[in-house]
């Protein structure tokens, strides 16, 4: 009854199904546990949990004879190592400089720094390739192009280049701050609308812009200074 647990030489496809359904909540647990993190900034911590965790859960989903009680006593443990050294990197800097890459400036004063991009290992067409993406095609715009610890290059540009904002035009407008999402692909999220309004006050704003009801809508948000965006479904 538990050789999806114990290990069988004849464990069946429901077997391997109920393993691979434990293994994926374990290991969404342990995400939680330890934290949200963005997979942009993943450091070598994180990229050595992430190996460990998928060989060590990995092989009972494949081999139906190893217990699955062993492989997940190993991963409980390797979180706990994990979390560990997080908290230790987070609260000593000595040791966070150890796992953690400094940043790499390649480009100070719109000088391209070649013995930084040899030390970093990019080529320099992999080099302008980054600055492009990043809307900074112009060479003589930039002031500073820096290799972050996360592997993507940040581009300064000279002050003279940077695009005007209110501030330099003597404006102050309000703060459009954080969109919430109202309406997605058709259904209300009451918990966001509750924080904002009411329903009636949600209805009657579909009903201005033109919209019979949410149903029309694809995605309906709305940000701190009570500006509205509507992207309408496809029919």
């Amino acid at each position: 009854m538990f050789d999806f647990w114990m290990g069988s030489e004849t464990l069946p496809m429901y077997g391997f199904m109920i393993r691979a359904g434990i293994v994926y909540v374990y290991i969404f647990l342990i995400v939680k546990i330890l934290g949200q993190r963005s997979m942009g900034s993943i450091d070598a911590l994180d990229f050595i949990f992430g190996v460990v965790i998928g060989d060590i859960l990995g092989e009972p989903l494949t081999d139906g004879e190893l217990p699955l009680s062993g492989p997940v006593a190993a991963a409980a443990l390797t979180a706990g190592l994990h979390l560990t050294l997080s908290i230790v990197a987070l609260h000593t800097p000595r040791f966070r400089r150890i796992i953690e890459d400094e940043p790499i400036i390649l480009m100070k004063h719109g000088e391209i720094l070649h013995d930084e991009l040899r030390k970093a290992k990019i080529t320099l067409e992999s080099f302008l390739m980054d600055l492009r993406l990043r809307s900074a095609s112009d060479l003589s715009e930039i002031d500073y192009a820096i290799l972050e610890m996360n592997g993507t290059i940040s581009v300064i540009k000279k002050s003279k280049y940077d695009a005007a904002t209110p501030n330099d035009l003597q404006q102050s407008p309000r703060s459009k701050g954080y969109s919430s999402v109202l309406i997605e692909d058709g259904h209300i999220i009451e918990a966001n609308v509750r924080k904002v309004g009411t329903l009636d006050w949600l209805r009657g704003t579909i009903q201005q812009y033109g919209y019979s009801n949410a149903e029309d809508i694809f995605l309906l948000t709305l940000d701190e200074a009570g500006n509205v965006f509507i992207s309408p479904k496809k029919k």
